[in-house]
């Protein structure tokens, strides 16, 4: 299988492209920038991608651009469909459809030109990294208190996430979704932010003081808070509270 990987180089990519190189193959990583296997090409612009994607019969699409995730995608399916590419499998949101956030909508969006594209294809949606989690508290590291929403995550480590796409670009393209992924245990936002202060070095005591809960109003929060982001169900991985203890 040749295979081409976009945002091979992110936080997912990097250890999808381990995976992958793990599980015997060799992914080209489109990148705009030279480097060791990579393949030198714009989402944004087009430019490279169908040379970029020459004999490439499977591609694995991770980038994601807050701003412009629609326009790259529609960029990326045109070459593919051009390329004669026979599956191309895509990592969207869990709650696209039901969260009312732009990002959120971005990436519907993004699932529906791949749908209609005419490409073989498979859509994975997964709950949110440890590192996105994580990033909400380290953005706080020198306030005297940590401010969580009262909404419950489901926060899944970057390695199962990476071992199902590795699957999937195995597997026979499903014309659709296959089941959602999410992390092993789903916790209110105010536990995960007491792991992580515990994983910091905090006493327990002293981390459920210095955990503050704010119950914001609006609809965003409200579909948080009804878990519309979340499985329903146990996944694969570590633990938030384990992935902690080793996280910098």
């Amino acid at each position: 299988m040749t295979l081409l990987i976009t945002g091979g180089t992110g936080t997912l990519g990097r250890p999808t492209v381990s995976a992958l190189r793990a599980a015997g193959h060799a992914p080209r990583i489109l990148s705009r920038r030279a480097g060791a296997s990579h393949a030198i090409g714009d989402l944004q612009s087009g430019a490279g991608l169908a040379a970029a994607l020459d004999g490439v019969g499977t591609v694995l699409h991770l980038a994601t651009n807050r701003r412009s995730d629609a326009r790259a995608t529609q960029n990326l399916v045109d070459a593919a469909r051009s390329a004669g590419v026979q599956h191309l499998v895509y990592l969207s949101i869990v709650g696209v459809d039901a969260v009312p956030l732009g990002y959120y909508r971005s990436k519907l969006a993004c699932e529906q030109l791949i749908a209609a594209s005419g490409v073989p294809h498979t859509i994975l949606r997964a709950t949110q990294f440890h590192d996105f989690v994580a990033g909400a508290f380290r953005a706080q590291r020198r306030l005297p208190r940590v401010i969580t929403l009262d909404v419950p995550f489901q926060p899944i480590d970057t390695g199962a996430v990476a071992a199902r796409l590795v699957e999937l670009v195995a597997g026979a393209p499903v014309g659709g979704r296959v089941d959602d992924l999410g992390g092993p245990e789903v916790l209110p936002m105010r536990a995960l932010a007491q792991q992580w202060l515990e994983a910091r070095g905090a006493d327990p005591e002293s981390a459920r003081r210095r955990v503050v809960e704010w119950r914001a109003p609006g609809k965003l929060v409200g579909a948080y808070r009804a878990g519309l982001h979340t499985t329903g169900q146990p996944g694969p991985g570590i633990r938030f509270a384990d992935w902690a203890a080793t996280a910098r």
